[in-house]
Parts: C-alpha cells; sequence; structure tokens
C-alpha cells in the first residue's frame, strides 16, 4: 500500500491518480486507487462521471496490469462496519435507525478518519489487488486519519463510554444534572438524551470484534508493506506542512519512501532565461520587452524553487522532481520513477 500525503493544492489528487495510471500500465499489477479527499477530485483527474463507495474499473491504454478507483462515502461505510460488527440483526437495525447514528455518520467530518482506515484494511485484506494507492487530505487531517485505530482503542476504553452505558437511571440522572445536556435537551428535543443511550449501549456490543480490528488496521498502517510518500510544492507554505509531516510520519515510525516535489519550473525553460532575458531586452521594441520580464520571472521563480528543494534535502529523504508540464497535470516520468522507486510497485 502507499499512502499519498501532504500540504492541500499541491497536486496531490492528480499525483495518486497518475500513479495509479502509471502503475497500471507500466507495471503487471491489479492496482485500486482510493481517495478520502472531501473535495472529490479524483473523478475529474481521471475524466470520470464521478466517483462513490463501489470500485470502478478504469480503462488503460496499454496497459499490463488493471486500474479500480474509488471514493469513500463516509455513510455507506460506516453502515458496512456496523453489519459487519453487529452482534445480531436486531442490534444492527436498531443502530441504524438511531437518530444520533445518522447525525454522527452524516454531518460530522471527523467520522470519516475510523472508516477511512476500515476501508484500507479491506481493500488490503481482499486479495483483488496487488498495489492500495491511497489519496489523502491535507496534511494534518491525513495524520488524523493515521491516528484513528488508535483513538477508536482508546474510546472503549474511556470514561466517557462508562459513563453513557452506565445502567439507565444512573446515567440519565448523571447526565440531566449537568448544564450542558440540560440546555442540550431543551433545544434538541426530549429524546436527546435516551438517542445517546441508546447509541452507545448498542455500540458498546460491538467493542470485542471492533478493537480487534483496530489494532489489525493499525499494525497495517505501520507494516514494511505500507509505504508513504509526502507530496509537496516549493511554497513556503506547504514546505512547512510537508516539513511537519515529514517529522511526524518519522515519530510515528511510518516507513516514509519518497518525498515528491511538485508543479516546478521546468528545467528547459529555467536553463539559460537570464541569458535569453537581456537579449530580448536588447531589442527594445514593447513586445520582446515583455517576454523579457516574462524569462525575469521564470528564471526568479526558478532560482527560488533551487532552494525550496535544497531545504527538502536537509530532511534527509529521497526527493522526486515532477516539473509542470500543463497546468495542473503532473510529470509521468517523475511518477514513473516515483513506481519505480517505491519497492512495492
Amino acid at each position: 500500500m502507499i499512502i499519498i500525503c501532504g500540504p492541500g493544492g499541491v497536486g496531490k489528487t492528480t499525483s495518486a491518480a497518475a500513479l495509479g495510471v502509471v502503475a497500471a500500465r507500466h507495471f503487471d499489477k491489479r492496482v485500486l486507487v482510493l481517495t478520502v479527499d472531501p473535495a472529490k477530485r479524483l473523478a475529474t483527474a481521471l475524466g470520470l462521471a464521478a466517483l462513490g463507495n463501489v470500485e470502478v474499473p478504469v480503462q488503460v491504454a496499454s496497459a499490463r496490469g488493471s486500474l479500480t478507483m474509488a471514493m469513500i462515502d463516509t455513510k455507506s461505510s460506516w453502515d458496512d462496519m456496523i453489519r459487519r460488527h453487529a452482534p445480531d440483526e436486531a442490534t444492527r437495525d436498531r443502530v441504524l435507525a438511531n437518530d444520533l447514528y445518522k447525525t454522527l455518520t452524516s454531518r460530522f467530518v471527523h467520522s470519516h478518519d475510523y472508516v477511512v482506515t476500515e476501508r484500507l484494511f479491506d481493500a488490503r485484506e481482499s486479495g483483488k489487488f496487488d498495489l492500495v494507492i491511497v489519496d489523502t487530505p491535507p496534511s494534518r487531517s491525513a495524520l488524523s486519519v493515521l491516528h484513528a485505530p488508535r483513538r477508536m482503542q482508546q474510546f472503549f476504553g474511556s470514561r466517557l463510554l462508562k459513563l453513557l452505558t452506565a445502567p439507565t437511571q444512573s446515567r440519565l440522572l448523571s447526565l440531566a444534572s449537568r448544564p450542558f445536556f440540560i440546555v442540550a435537551d431543551r433545544i434538541l428535543g426530549a429524546a436527546f438524551l435516551s438517542d445517546i443511550a441508546e447509541f452507545f449501549t448498542l455500540f458498546r456490543t460491538m467493542e470485542t470484534p471492533i478493537v480487534a480490528r483496530a489494532s489489525r488496521v493499525g499494525s497495517l498502517l505501520s507494516d514494511p508493506a505500507t509505504s508513504y510518500v509526502v507530496v509537496t510544492s516549493a511554497e513556503p507554505v506547504a514546505l512547512t506542512e510537508a516539513g511537519y509531516l515529514v517529522s511526524e510520519l518519522r515519530r510515528r515510525r511510518h516507513p516514509l519512501e519518497v518525498v515528491l516535489a511538485n508543479r516546478l519550473v521546468p528545467a528547459v525553460l529555467a536553463d539559460g532565461a537570464v541569458a535569453r532575458a537581456e537579449r530580448l531586452a536588447a531589442s527594445g521594441t514593447p513586445l520582446l520587452m515583455t517576454l523579457a520580464k516574462a524569462e525575469r520571472e521564470i528564471a526568479t521563480v526558478s532560482a527560488r524553487e533551487q532552494q525550496a528543494l535544497q531545504r527538502i534535502r536537509q530532511w534527509e529523504v529521497d526527493v522526486l522532481v515532477s516539473e509542470s508540464r500543463s497546468g495542473d497535470i503532473t510529470d509521468v516520468d517523475a511518477l514513473l520513477a516515483l513506481g519505480e522507486a517505491v519497492h512495492h510497485v
């Protein structure tokens, strides 16, 4: 499994999609690309009308392998998890019908963190794919996803869950006496406390399988067969976020494979830009003076990017450079090199 992470707006989704295409085309692998990006840009990157929780085959010209795409739908993934872990049909149906459950899985952004790791685990354990490429949300959200299995384990041992699943009478009396719940009950209705009590009581019946699976998922994220790739641009804010992510991945002992420096000025444009600018400026004509200004800007940007590359290399990690070719298109040669650099491909 290759987990693509990095700051927002650096071409991370495009890189994941392009790497999936390159891997399917050049290697005899069954490739799955998953995205957890709430902006849903992966379908656009591949020219697909839409992506959803269902895996969709993607045609790749001259492919040695195969490519499948999917976007993780939070609500559907939660429902699948409840169906998998519920001890019986009655518990399953009560959880799925619980109003608090519906709200948590439909409206709260961070409810996707754990089901993302569940989906990754399913894809890896299904045996249907040789390579799973994961496109994650921006840096700090990606770390939240990676920490989700541990948080789920900690939740089942928390004082909060014990309070919420205490004997009904003492639980309701204890909660009802707290200012927050008094206000919440007035605003949200008389069923608020009972919905909370029912949901967490039913949810706790699934503790054993969920905790066991969370442990296996956490092990998978740190497994030597799982590699991490950080994508960044040369912009200062992106570099700061990428540097933070690199340090956090190392601190958590996740195997960082490579940093992809994306959207850099192509060398063919940067080389000789200063000399070209001087020649153009010497002409004195307005059009050529404008072109000279553009050449100087290219030289300035390229010099700044080279400084950024030096900063990245100080992180003591392998670096690949991807040059901007056309708009948001990622350099396929760099992605092929990335595929060869990550030993699982």
